[in-house]
């Protein structure tokens, strides 16, 4: 078992931007760009150590990305980071045309995804964001999930050679896995826990909210599989279909439109080599609003009931 779940918790931008200042010190190719919200990215700690490194372009978000695939051009590693709502808003075309249709070595770090940017309401939410990266040839999409992973994630996203989009969240979460012992992979899901009577699918904040489900309901006699998807692009098919022949039935659960994301990435693998009864925990084609972070989260039906709800569903449709 890789998980833990502690009471620690950790803001995971905090992690990410100490990360990016280690990797800072590791290897000199590594710049970081920002679109002057460093404080809030924390792409700040890699910029107050290394000045001439770090570029605050200032609310330019689509300069910025093309400032990071000139960089690239010339063999550096560049970070560019910015609200993961504005790096598909306003920086969607250099990022199609300049960085994904030439498979420049950049790495987007889109920060307060999903609704974790809770106060500033539907302008600043990022539920789509999946849905562009992912759609995108040449782009490789990866959604953290704890500060364990952040980490991790940041690290292999340094070493690998092509674009990849990092989806952050702003929230400070409790530490779930275990850094001795969990092993990231880009494009390997991970089996957090075991199950034979369905499998949940998880990815980013929403792994903690699946792990909750499984302990609700293994109380009521189910017993469901939690697997944790950090890569929704290249997904990992060979898990996927693994799952669904051996429990029967999946929930997807993500922070972001029911559309576009990690449930129809999944439903795309199953329908076509292993249908099964199939439930989507997400945001139900809704703009979102204002208010604390949890509270929006149960709102929009983004809990671990909505979870066990929907995988009661799924066990009846199974029979």
């Amino acid at each position: 078992m890789s998980t833990i779940m502690t009471n620690t918790k950790r803001a995971i931008r905090d992690v990410y931007g100490e990360t990016l200042a280690q990797l800072g010190r590791e290897n000199p190719d590594i710049v970081a760009l920002d679109a002057d919200v460093g404080s809030s990215s924390k792409s700040i700690v890699f910029g107050k150590e290394f000045p001439k490194r770090y570029y605050n372009v200032g609310v330019a978000e689509a300069n910025m990305v093309a400032m990071a695939a000139g960089l690239a051009t010339a063999g550096k590693i560049p970070f560019a980071n910015t609200f993961a709502a504005f790096m598909v808003l306003r920086a969607a075309d250099p990022v199609r045309s300049l960085i994904a249709y030439t498979g420049l070595n950049v790495k987007l770090a889109g920060t307060y995804a999903g609704l974790s940017d809770s106060y500033d309401g539907a302008s600043h939410h990022a539920i789509a964001d999946i849905a562009f990266m992912r759609a995108l040839p040449n782009m490789t999409v990866v959604s953290v999930s704890d500060p364990v992973e952040a980490e991790l994630a940041t690290r292999a996203v340094a070493a690998y050679k092509g674009p990849v989009y990092l989806r952050l969240s702003r929230a400070e979460v409790p530490v779930i896995l275990d850094k001795a012992s969990y092993n990231f992979e880009i494009g390997k899901g991970v089996t957090l826990v075991e199950g034979k009577d369905l499998t949940i699918v998880a990815t980013g904040y929403m792994l903690i909210k699946a792990l909750e489900a499984a302990e609700i309901l293994a109380k009521r006699g189910i017993q469901a599989r939690v697997v944790n998807i950090h890569t929704i692009k290249p997904i990992d098919a060979a898990l996927l279909i693994r799952c669904a022949q051996e429990t029967g039935a999946v929930v997807t659960a993500e922070e972001h439109n029911v559309y576009g994301g990690l449930g129809s990435a999944v439903a795309e693998v199953l329908t076509r080599q292993c249908p099964v009864p199939m439930e989507f925990v997400g945001i139900e084609d809704t703009f979102t609003e204002s208010g604390d972070y949890e509270k929006l989260l149960a709102k929009y039906g983004l809990s671990a009931a909505h979870i066990v709800s929907k995988a009661e569903l799924a066990l009846r449709r199974k029979g």
